[in-house]
């Protein structure tokens, strides 16, 4: 029996580490990108968004970084304003 709990438990913790692997990106790999600076005439070629930062806490426009691959598999990191998450509606 306790051969029968170690089998599952190895299972399911292979199973885990699958679920929380990345996509095979390096962090360190993205934190050597060029910070590009959004312009209302730019078009970004945006086929995959990785991630978003969250916007600051304030209520003001605050700048925030999407990472994303284009067409071509190449990582861009593209920083705009959005509003901060910091206003209330009273």
């Amino acid at each position: 029996m306790n051969f029968a709990k170690m089998a599952l438990v190895l299972i399911l913790g292979s199973a885990a580490a699958q679920a929380f692997a990345d996509d095979g990106y390096s962090t360190a790999a993205t934190s050597q990108l060029p910070v590009e600076t959004y312009t209302a005439a730019a078009k970004p070629d945006i086929e995959k968004v990785i991630a978003i930062t969250e916007a600051a806490d304030q209520c003001a426009p605050v700048p925030v970084q999407m990472t994303y691959d284009d067409s071509h598999g190449q990582r861009h990191i593209l920083q705009y304003q959005v509003m901060g998450s910091g206003c209330s509606n009273g």
